[in-house]
C-alpha cells in the first residue's frame, strides 16, 4: 500500500459517497446513469471474485466489499425504490451498455495474463470499468445540465483513476517484478475520458 493507491481508494470511496448522498437526500436520481452503475456493479461483482480464495487484509476485504454492496445498493435504489425510480431519466439514458460488456468479454478472453477463469474475469473487469462511464457522459451531454452532487461525483471518479495512475508509476519505478500492463492501459483510457467530461463541464 502506497500513498497514490491509498488516494485513489479514498476518492473512490467518495464518489460512491457523493452519489448516495444524492440519492438519499434528495430520493432523485436525475442526471444519473443507470446503465452506468450497473456496469460498475458488474465490474465489482467479477473483479472480486477473489474473495473467496485470497485474503490479502482487512482494509482490502472490506473496501471490497464496500463496493460491492454500494453499487448493488445503487441500482436498488434507481429500480426499486418507489421514489428514487420515478425520477429516473430513462427516456436520455439509452446508451446500448450490453455491447460494452459483449466487447470487453472478447477482449477478455483475447488479452489477458493467464488463461484462467479468475485471471478473465478480472481482465474483462478492468476493460470494463475503463467504458463504464460513458452511458453517463452521454446522459449529461443529452441532457445539458449538470447539478453539482452529479458533476462531484464524475470529478472523484476521474480524480481516483488519476492516483491510481500515479500508483502504477510509483509501483513500476519501487517493484522489480511489477507488470500489470492491462490495468496501466485501461486506466489511461478511462482517465481520457473523464479529462473529455472535465473539459466540456469545468473549464
Amino acid at each position: 500500500m502506497n500513498i497514490f493507491r491509498f488516494a485513489g481508494d479514498m476518492t473512490h470511496l467518495i464518489s460512491i459517497l457523493v452519489l448516495l448522498l444524492k440519492i438519499y437526500a434528495t430520493k432523485s436520481c436525475s442526471g444519473i446513469s443507470l446503465k452506468t452503475q450497473e456496469l460498475y456493479a458488474l465490474v465489482f461483482l467479477t473483479r472480486y471474485l477473489d474473495l473467496f480464495t485470497d485474503f490479502i487484509s482487512v482494509y482490502n476485504t472490506v473496501m471490497k466489499l464496500v463496493f460491492i454492496a454500494s453499487s448493488l445498493a445503487i441500482v436498488w435504489c434507481m429500480r426499486m425504490h418507489r421514489a428514487v425510480r420515478r425520477t429516473y431519466d430513462k427516456e436520455l439514458d439509452t446508451f446500448r451498455h450490453y455491447f460494452l460488456i459483449a466487447a470487453c468479454f472478447v477482449l477478455s478472453l483475447i488479452l489477458n495474463e493467464k488463461f484462467t477463469f479468475q485471471e478473465i474475469f478480472w481482465a474483462f473487469s478492468i476493460y470494463l470499468e475503463a467504458v463504464a462511464i460513458l452511458p453517463q457522459l452521454v446522459l449529461l451531454q443529452r441532457s445539458g445540465n449538470v447539478d453539482n452532487l452529479t458533476g462531484q461525483y464524475v470529478f472523484f471518479l476521474g480524480a481516483y483513476r488519476a492516483f491510481y495512475i500515479l500508483n502504477w508509476i510509483y509501483r513500476y519505478i519501487t517493484e522489480p517484478h511489477f507488470s500489470r500492463w492491462i490495468a496501466c492501459v485501461s486506466g489511461i483510457v478511462q482517465t481520457a475520458l473523464y479529462a473529455d467530461f472535465f473539459y466540456y463541464y469545468f473549464i
